[in-house]
């Protein structure tokens, strides 16, 4: 019965993140899923990013927690839409969440919106919360040994941030290890090596991502358009 209630919930949260990704597509949003353990440097990554794409693409962000708002009030002060989602215990996010926050954004002026989602390795990467693409990030003080412990999180991910690389002179972490990890089971997946302190390596980062954020909004229109050209040949026939 157990097995049976927790495939009820996966094809819940399907049919919403459906709906959630349609309701984004309409508006030409590109939503990107940021995951990873508590600490490794979710939010720093979030508002390095906006410092880097703000520019080129207008940013909202829902930012995931158990409790607090004290990330959601860091983004804000960089004159970014945010909302803070608190799970109140909950392990991770699910679709139906990012659907209700949705209209407390002006969907319409938005190109592009994170979600930090809760620090966790494990729940996370179990539910699509409609996202175009997902970002995981491993810091270096975590350890090495988390993408054997934690394979699906490493696997169903888009990209893999390792953060905290300035310190990788005061840990015994094996960079190559979690290389041949990370390929294992997911062989085509970007790998990037950044800190978010001092700013190495979000450059090229920036611009991977630039350059999928395009070819998301890009689809987003070529799929309306496609619409519109189809309705209009409905109502001549």
């Amino acid at each position: 019965m157990e097995i049976k209630v927790l495939h009820q919930v996966m094809e819940w949260n399907e049919d919403v993140s459906a709906q959630v990704k349609r309701t984004l597509g309409e508006n030409k949003v590109c939503l990107v899923n940021v995951m990873g353990s508590p600490g490794c440097g979710k939010t720093s990554f979030i508002t390095e990013l906006i410092g880097l794409l703000r520019e080129e693409f207008s940013i909202g962000v829902i930012e995931g927690d158990i409790a607090g708002q004290i990330d959601a009030e860091r983004i804000a002060a960089l004159g970014i839409p945010s909302v803070q989602l608190n799970t109140d215990g909950a392990c991770h996010i699910e679709a139906m969440s990012i659907q209700h926050i949705l209209p407390q954004f002006d969907l319409g002026s938005l190109d592009l919106l994170f979600v930090e989602n809760i620090g966790n390795l494990v729940c996370p990467a179990e539910f699509d919360i409609g996202e175009n693409f997902r970002i995981t990030i491993l810091s270096v003080p975590e350890g090495d040994d988390k993408v054997k412990k934690y394979p699906l999180m490493f696997t169903d991910t888009d990209c893999l941030v390792l953060n905290k690389c300035d310190m990788l002179p005061y840990f015994d972490f094996d960079l190559q290890a979690v290389e041949a990890d990370y390929r294992a089971v997911n062989p085509e997946g970007p790998l990037f090596q950044v800190s978010c302190r001092t700013s190495q390596g979000m450059e090229a980062l920036a611009g991977r991502l630039k350059s999928r954020i395009r070819s998301e909004l890009a689809r987003a229109s070529e799929e309306e358009a496609a619409e519109t050209a189809g309705a209009k040949a409905a109502e001549k026939a």
